[in-house]
């Protein structure tokens, strides 16, 4: 068994200090050992400007955001997987940290930016991976990578036990799409969102949908939160549902694909 979380919150836009305190705060009365934030979890969402993106964006690992999470992780003895705006040299990424009880493990960057994310972000070239945690191995996806199975299935493939899936989520779709993801690829599935309205620069604003949750490999939601509330919100699983592959005692879920009948860009006639 395992105790894994999301947590749901409602950050003040730019005051990475204030929502990364606000955030400590909280785990003094929780028991976790993998929690999952946010995308841009710390800074919010809705920039006006490339320059306005790029001065809040931070080095990584030697940023204030992640030393912060490193110092968290240590003292609370978990696993956070963490968003936030990551700059190298003159470029920056919607990326997202992995760090735990004994130091920086990992770094994701967005695979496919969403909307005005295409302004102020380069689009991601981690790659995707999997880092095993010892007590489980999880891979990294940001919001709309739920969009494009073959993220969260790529994943899969690597040996992932659980999806964490840091979110700003507006459309409505992802949640229940969520559960699809789970249940195609026999994987746990940690989406944390935010809620909250963001409109700046003039701009219409962004609802954010909240939804957070905990998704089981059978497609079962294990916890989900409401629309309009934070919460931190942590549940325990078996991480053997997520190991065993078997639909029943003659289809096992991904040695019976087929990739050779499967085209991965498809030439219609004109």
């Amino acid at each position: 068994m395992m105790k894994v979380g999301y947590f749901q919150s409602h950050p003040a836009f730019g005051e990475v200090k204030r929502n990364l305190d606000q955030f400590a705060a909280r785990l003094e009365s929780v028991n976790c050992e993998l929690l999952v934030l946010p995308e841009l979890a710390f800074t919010g969402y809705q920039f006006v400007s490339q320059e306005e993106a790029y001065n809040l964006s931070e080095p990584v690992p030697d940023g204030p955001t992640t030393q912060g999470c490193l110092e968290l992780a240590r003292q609370y003895g978990m696993y956070l997987v963490v968003g936030l705006p990551e700059r190298e040299g003159a470029r920056c990424y919607n990326s997202a940290i992995l760090v735990g009880p004994l130091g920086f493990i990992g770094c994701y960057r967005k695979t496919h930016l969403f909307f005005e994310e295409t302004l102020f972000f380069s689009p991601g070239n981690s790659g995707l991976h999997v880092w095993d945690i010892g007590q489980a191995r999880i891979g990294i996806m940001i919001c709309f990578d739920w969009y494009y199975p073959e993220v969260a299935r790529s994943l899969a493939l690597q040996g992932a036990d659980i999806l964490c899936h840091p979110s700003n989520l507006v459309l409505p779709n992802c949640p229940d799409a969520m559960v699809t993801r789970s249940l195609e690829n026999r994987v746990f599935s940690v989406t944390a969102n935010r809620i909250g309205q963001e409109a700046r620069g003039g701009k219409p604003p962004l609802t954010f949908i909240g939804k957070s949750e905990v998704v089981s490999p059978k497609g079962k939601i294990l916890n989900r939160a409401p629309i309009d509330q934070e919460k931190l919100m942590v549940v325990n699983i078996n991480l053997n549902e997520a190991r065993d592959k078997a639909i029943n005692p003659y289809n096992d879920l991904l040695k019976d694909r087929r990739p050779e009948m499967y085209l991965a860009d498809v030439k219609r006639d004109p």
